[in-house]
């Protein structure tokens, strides 16, 4: 026991030691992250679906919660943002119904909840619009009408909301746009299935599977409106090109081939003519197969690609073969290796997509009413699982916020 003058004598030291105690500092809790937001359009001509749906998903663990609806519109089956910078915190969504009334709705986004709502809604010009496409200055935007056999573009104003069309081109002149492919089934007419700008905001590339053809337009910034098309074929007929997407070098183009189940290798270069900006696709003559050799060509229609932030691998998907397929890309003249062939884990994969984080593909399974994530290997571009997966019904288009 401690006596009373022992007490006394350290009892400042005591004290002290209590104050510094005290005033010792207390580390911090860590901020939670903020939550990452998907969106999902389905398809709402089944009766099960009502539009678009939302999700948060967790990035660590690659699990996606479960989607609730938040905005109620028609088939919307392809989704774009206002891009960064823009001034307008917005989403785009094509009303994809087989009806030449079909639309174009814009929606507000919350920056903070990513709820929705509707701002806006004017014609897309065609029936069944397929893709809708918004240049990086967040004023201009360009929908494709895959029925319509149509391309509409668009002036983004102040409110963020799309303009009425600016500039409708018919894909039926024949002079302009070609003569329709050899597969009376599916290229009795033109079917442009894409609407894809360059990166510098100059050019508009339109896959159109209904006459095998790329057509590329200068865009006039002005305006909005397009210069007469420069038309890219790979000489095979009856390929039915769908999406087209850039390298990050910007001088390889990859365009996936949906009735041949093919992606091609294109070169890019833009130059000038008479004062005017053209840009032009060449034929690399590199193809190659989105199916395992055995697999029936006639059973099968190639749907989505991607190509990952680094530049070394090119993803897509296989409907029909229900595959998620993996390539490597040469560094060297961007020819592509098969890597993996893995299945989507559903029915229907007609569109996936990486993360922001590029650790995990989700992909929207069409007819199994279904979404899936998997796991991807950064180093050898390989996807593992799928490590979720998630009831929603008609799934046609997923989009990080």
């Amino acid at each position: 026991m401690f006596s009373r003058r022992r007490f006394l004598v350290l009892f400042p030291a005591f004290t002290a030691s209590a104050r510094a105690f005290a005033t010792w500092p207390t580390r911090k809790k860590k901020a939670a992250p903020a939550p990452v937001y998907v969106f999902f359009g389905t398809d709402t001509t089944k009766g099960v679906s009502k539009g678009i749906y939302r999700s948060t998903f967790d990035s660590t663990h690659g699990q996606l919660s479960s989607p609730e609806l938040v905005a109620a519109t028609a088939r919307p089956s392809f989704l774009a943002l206002a891009p960064p910078g823009s001034g307008h915190s917005a989403l785009y969504a094509v009303n994809a119904i087989n009806d030449p009334a079909a639309t174009v709705t814009t929606f507000a986004l919350d920056p903070g909840t990513c709820n929705l709502r509707q701002i806006g809604q004017v014609p897309s010009g065609g029936a069944g619009p397929a893709c809708v496409s918004v240049d990086s200055t967040g004023h201009a935007a360009f929908v494709a009408n895959y029925t319509g056999s149509s391309i509409s573009s668009y002036r983004i104003q102040s409110d963020g909301t799309l303009s009425q069309p600016v500039e409708r081109l018919d894909f039926k002149n024949r002079q302009k746009f070609g003569e329709p492919g050899p597969n009376s089934a599916r290229q009795q007419d033109p079917h442009p299935h894409c609407v894809t700008i360059s990166p510098d905001d100059r050019f508009l590339l339109v896959c159109d599977l209904g006459t095998d053809h790329i057509a590329v337009f200068f865009i006039h910034p002005e305006t909005g409106t397009l210069s007469d098309p420069h038309l890219f074929t790979n000489e095979r007929p009856g390929c039915g090109p769908r999406h087209v997407v850039f390298h990050p070098n910007s001088r390889w183009v990859y365009c996936i081939n949906e009735m041949e189940s093919s992606i091609d290798r294109c070169l890019w270069t833009a130059t000038r003519f008479s004062n005017t900006p053209q840009g032009l696709l060449v034929n690399s003559t590199f193809s190659i197969k989105t199916i395992a050799p055995e697999f029936p060509s006639d059973k099968n229609t190639a749907a989505e690609l991607a190509v990952s932030p680094d530049g070394n691998f090119l993803y897509a998907s296989n409907r029909g073969e229900n595959t998620l397929v993996v390539f490597s890309i040469s560094t060297k003249n961007g020819d592509l290796t098969l890597v993996q062939r893995i299945s989507c884990g559903g029915k229907t994969p007609r569109h996936f997509t990486l993360d922001p984080t590029a650790q995990w593909v989700i992909c929207g399974n069409q007819d199994s009413a279904n979404v899936t994530v998997f796991r991807r290997d950064s180093a050898t571009g390989m996807l593992s699982g799928p490590v979720q997966t998630l009831a929603l019904d008609s799934p046609l288009f997923t989009l990080f916020a």
